[in-house]
């Protein structure tokens, strides 16, 4: 295993691509806390990886509000001591064309995917600095680069990466490596709302021709989670089948 006592924050992690990094480095010897805002769903899936509660906790945490943050974080450090390894990937969309979007819709996508991740961050890389080791990994997406309806969404991931370089080379000093990955398309809830057509357009020119799996992406962030990405940092990895060179 390769994380043994280590303690990984994943937020976003009741369900889809956050429960699988959760499951993922749960296995490879880690504690989990598994935040989200659907607190239901947190027990569920912290109960699912480990029925008898040793090594998961499930914290309710609203990513976009500071109080919220400040408490579940200070509730894993309580619990566990430390936070190794830190999974920003809580995420909305709210999807419109941008002449029809209302200022709602882009305040709330900002401020649970942009303003989360700032939150979040902050809250746990004091330790990390004093500890002077840490992984974080900001969950990013393909949409960074522009998608039809997903200004708000867009912005945000592209937020995110401008975001991760930023502290990749503010704390590289502090032994704490920054990378995002770019999920492209990957089977979870939110591609459910995504038209059949549209979807079997994307396949028709991938190079892998197939639908990503939560699973692709906890791969990916266990790799940069790891002691072999340790003079990685600022990158972004696309885990997108090959969609980004289409």
């Amino acid at each position: 295993m390769r994380f043994q006592g280590e303690v990984a924050v994943i937020t976003g992690a009741g369900r889809g691509i956050g429960a699988a990094i959760a499951r993922k480095l749960f296995v490879e010897g880690c504690r989990v806390a598994i935040v989200d805002i659907d607190e239901a769903t947190a027990i569920q899936s912290a109960r699912a990886i480990d029925p008898a509660g040793e090594r998961s906790m499930a914290v309710f945490c609203d990513v976009s509000n500071k109080e919220s943050v400040d408490q579940a974080m200070a509730k894993v450090i309580a619990n566990y001591g430390q936070v190794d390894i830190l999974v920003n990937n809580a995420g909305i969309t709210s999807d419109a064309m941008f002449h029809k979007m209302s200022l709602e819709q882009w305040q709330k996508v900002i401020d649970v995917n942009l303003t989360g991740i700032f939150l979040v961050t902050r809250a746990v890389v004091p330790q990390m600095r004093e500890r002077k080791r840490g992984r974080i990994i900001n969950i990013s997406s393909t949409s960074a680069y522009g998608n039809i309806g997903q200004a708000n969404y867009s912005a945000t991931k592209a937020g995110v990466i401008g975001m991760t370089k930023t502290l990749a080379k503010e704390l590289g000093r502090y032994n704490i490596t920054v990378n995002a990955i770019e999920p492209g398309v990957i089977e979870t809830d939110m591609l459910k709302a995504v038209p059949q057509k549209i979807k079997d357009g994307w396949l028709e020119t991938m190079p892998l021709a197939r639908m990503g799996q939560p699973e692709d992406v906890a791969n990916a962030v266990c790799f940069l989670a790891s002691d072999e990405a340790s003079f990685i940092t600022g990158v972004e990895l696309p885990v997108c089948g090959g969609f980004m060179i289409i």
